[in-house]
């Protein structure tokens, strides 16, 4: 069995899976989003020492399967590095104690497993990778040739859900929220801009459709400043609305050129049921089949980060310990693949 770990962000979680059937036999998460909500984000150092109290208490759950375990499996990029470092710091202490080899995990590759968890991994396929950090479309070609096709330039799809609901006094995370704000608007009374529409450029960028949504809550409130909730519903959908366009049209540019049939959206916004329904419909039109991860799977967990190190121990790809830390290179800060 392999134990693997997950502290990126604001999820504590620890997962064991079974490395010949991908058995998923242990799995739990404990969520900080009641915590991080009174300040509108995740505060990094709070995060932090909530994961050195929720770690610890979660592995005690798992004491029974050590004698089974093969390898421990732990995110180490990219993420917050003082939450990263509460993970790897227990993953090296497992290892060291049980005398088993360490697996680094890339933290957007786990999220593409989590498409695989409990099953069989279909490659070649596209992937639409959208979370709070990234927002990227992937050629998966096998688990050691995977290629970015397009990125943000900008802001991510995650990021840009939580600021629109901050700006709107909505609450933390945001898009959940807006997600189920929009189904009671009307997606077309606000005229937001589409960004990129009429730019060659295949990537992706929501910095500027952010600030014309600040605009429109200003013209919205009243002498209080206060918004009705006729408006944040409207501009819950017209917001939704305007980024679904922006995706897809940058999609359809790559499945125009791009032959692989199977087709994927992960991270924790691919949750948001609104934007899977738009790409239903253009898999349809360009005849590619969709998958999709179970909603338990979307945001980050360890399961996914287990289902990854499956492949990487099967290879003989382990990390030593002296060399497994938080990578702060820039390059794959940003998510890069390579």
């Amino acid at each position: 069995m392999i134990l693997s770990i997950e502290s990126s962000c604001d999820d504590s979680s620890i997962a064991i899976t079974k490395i010949e059937t991908r058995e998923l036999i242990y799995h739990k998460k404990i969520s900080q989003e009641e915590e991080h909500s009174i300040y509108g984000g995740v505060v990094p150092e709070l995060a932090s020492r909530l994961h050195a109290v929720a770690l610890p208490k979660i592995l005690e759950e798992t004491k029974e399967y050590f004698p089974h375990l093969k390898a421990i499996a732990v995110t180490n990029r990219p993420g917050l590095g003082v939450t990263l470092l509460e993970g790897i710091t227990m993953a090296k202490t497992l290892s060291a104690l049980l005398d088993i080899p360490l697996i680094g995990v890339h933290h957007l590759k786990a999220h593409i497993y989590s498409l695989f968890i409990e099953k069989e991994a279909i490659t070649p396929l596209l992937v639409l990778l959208i979370s709070g950090g990234h927002t990227q479309i992937i050629r998966v070609k096998s688990f050691e040739n995977m290629e970015i096709l397009a990125t943000t330039i900008d802001d991510s799809v995650g990021e840009s859900f939580d600021k629109t609901a901050k700006m709107m006094g909505l609450g933390y995370p945001g898009g959940a929220i807006i997600e189920s704000l929009a189904k009671g608007g009307d997606e077309m009374r606000f005229n937001l801009p589409v960004p990129l529409r009429n730019s060659p450029l295949i990537a992706f960028s929501l910095s500027g459709l952010k600030n014309a949504v600040r605009l429109k809550i200003a013209e919205c409130r009243d002498d209080l400043g206060v918004l009705s909730e006729e408006d944040k519903r409207d501009i819950s959908a017209s917001f939704q609305r305007a980024v679904k366009l922006h995706l897809l049209q940058k999609s359809k540019k790559i499945f125009e050129r791009d032959t692989i049939r199977d087709f994927a959206i992960v991270g924790g916004a691919s949750a948001n049921l609104y934007i899977q329904d738009g790409y239903r419909e253009l898999c349809n039109k360009y005849n590619k089949r969709v998958h999709r991860v179970e909603l338990k799977y979307c945001s980050d967990n360890s399961a996914m980060v287990g289902r990854y190190a499956i492949e990487a121990y099967k290879r003989g790809e382990f990390t030593p310990i002296e060399e497994l830390d938080i990578v702060v290179t820039k390059r794959q800060q940003n998510g890069d693949l390579l």
